[in-house]
């Protein structure tokens, strides 16, 4: 083996080594935001962002997903599934079933969820991550008031 190739195996090897250290402490240890304490970017009813993403998916993309919300409406029901707590907010009857909002809680908020019980009006505060052709997903849901 050449000089040549020596030396740019070994900048190579180098740059990995830098990579690897600039992922390790820039990405993967990145501090994730309390999404607890987020304030909410906007407030509105179930029912209406349910209809925002059915009518136009692609316009309630663009404006509503990556945005933490407090949706109101009243709790249709509590599904527990694969250790996670979802709260159910049904808008109308589909093909397969329920239609409308589902909210993956945080952990001591599902605690709470379940002492709730479906049919009570309630307001969620979660993190909007898209629309299914069935349902508004919500993640790291907490309860702001019932």
């Amino acid at each position: 083996m050449s000089k040549q190739t020596s030396l740019i195996l070994l900048a190579v090897v180098v740059l990995g080594a830098i990579a690897a250290v600039y992922v390790y402490f820039f990405v993967y240890n990145k501090k994730h935001p309390d999404f607890e304490k987020l304030k909410p970017d906007f407030s509105m009813d179930a029912a209406t962002l349910f209809e925002a993403y059915k009518s136009d998916n692609a316009a309630a993309t663009a404006l509503y997903n990556g945005k933490m919300a407090a949706i109101s409406g009243v709790l249709t029901g509590i599904d527990e599934s694969g250790g996670l707590t979802i709260a159910v907010f049904a808008i109308e009857q589909g093909m397969f079933g329920d239609e409308g909002l589902r909210i993956n809680m945080l952990p001591g908020h599902a605690e709470k969820l379940k002492d709730i019980n479906p049919g009570a009006q309630i307001t969620i505060k979660g993190y909007i991550t898209g629309y299914n052709d069935t349902d508004v997903v919500l993640e790291h849901g907490s309860i702001i008031n019932q």
